[in-house]
């Protein structure tokens, strides 16, 4: 008897699991029909600390979030330009404050971001953005760069997760969004320590959206964002060899995605949407075909050109 029941249990146990599996799926196709309009979360209010916002795609999305009426802290190693992001979203009224800050010093991360709680209070939504790129090969990389590119890319974000979760866990209400890279999804030669850093990003966000959800914290969320080239300047002199297939992303309209990925509470993004394809043949193609399929596509040739900003800034 005590077989059978446990058999019984068993087979209801996967009758509800592919119950669940089939609602999930359901809901999932449905809410990706709707637009951000219709199914997004109102941030008017809420107090928002992006890294890196001294320019690029962090200015960007500080002039979207000030357009919502949210409450800013600006975080970048370069002052003047931080500042310069500043002024350009008190147009919009909104309370702003700039904080000058080396994200590859964790000590100094952890003391600014005390001087930020006394200061402005909670936050609501955390933006890791900042991120350096070296643009060498491996092999012709200095160890210190290697190291500065895994403490600004992803050792950032453990130290500012730490620093700014607990107030979320306590209030069951908060966003942390880190962006990464397709970098970060499939390899490229000429990237390692840039790849290993977005992969280390990508995957830290999943395992922590995955603590978040089984200790039922369900008003935190987060967001891994992973995005082709960025027409920034960070990758100047970068391309694939059929760029009509891949062009170079326009920085509004990563920012757009980016920002209906945080309205809607997206755990990840990845851009453009014909790289979701691209991954999945990763997943079942036979790791030869996928180099070829790379080597065909200039994946593994687009960092021969690369000139980037001249140095690795945040």
């Amino acid at each position: 008897m005590v077989g059978v029941t446990a058999i019984f249990e068993m087979v209801l146990e996967v009758i509800l699991l592919m119950g669940k599996l089939l609602y999930f799926w359901l809901e999932a196709m449905v809410l990706a029909a709707l637009p951000a309009s219709v199914r997004g979360k109102n941030i008017s209010g809420e107090t928002v600390l992006i890294t890196g916002a001294g320019s690029g795609i962090g200015r960007l999305l500080a002039k979207r979030f000030a357009d919502r009426s949210c409450r800013l802290v600006l975080w970048d190693v370069n002052k003047e330009g931080n500042e310069e992001t500043a002024a350009q979203v008190q147009r919009f009224g909104i309370t702003v404050k700039t904080y000058t800050v080396d994200l590859s010093d964790a000590k100094q991360i952890y003391q600014t971001a005390e001087k930020v709680k006394r200061e402005m209070g909670d936050i609501d939504i955390l933006v890791n953005n900042a991120g350096i790129v070296t643009g060498r090969k491996f092999m012709q990389c200095p160890d210190e760069m290697v190291q500065k590119t895994m403490q600004v890319n992803v050792q950032a974000h453990f130290w500012t997760v730490k620093a700014f979760l607990p107030s979320m866990l306590d209030r069951n209400h908060g966003h942390i969004v880190n962006i990464a890279s397709s970098a970060g999804l499939l390899g490229v030669s000429g990237l390692a320590d840039y790849c290993a850093s977005k992969f280390a990003a990508v995957g830290f966000e999943e395992s922590l959206r995955y603590e978040l959800e089984t200790s039922g914290k369900t008003g935190v969320h987060t967001t891994a964002v992973c995005p082709y080239l960025i027409d920034t300047g960070m990758f100047d002199g970068c391309k694939s060899r059929f760029s009509f297939l891949l062009p170079k992303l326009k920085p509004d309209d990563v920012v757009d995605s980016i920002m209906d990925a945080i309205l809607c509470n997206s755990a990840i993004v990845i851009i453009p949407k014909i790289l979701y394809a691209f991954i999945a043949l990763k997943g079942i193609l036979p790791i030869k075909v996928v180099f070829l399929l790379c080597d065909f596509m200039g994946v593994n040739s687009m960092m021969k050109t690369f000139k980037g900003r001249g140095k690795a800034v945040q």
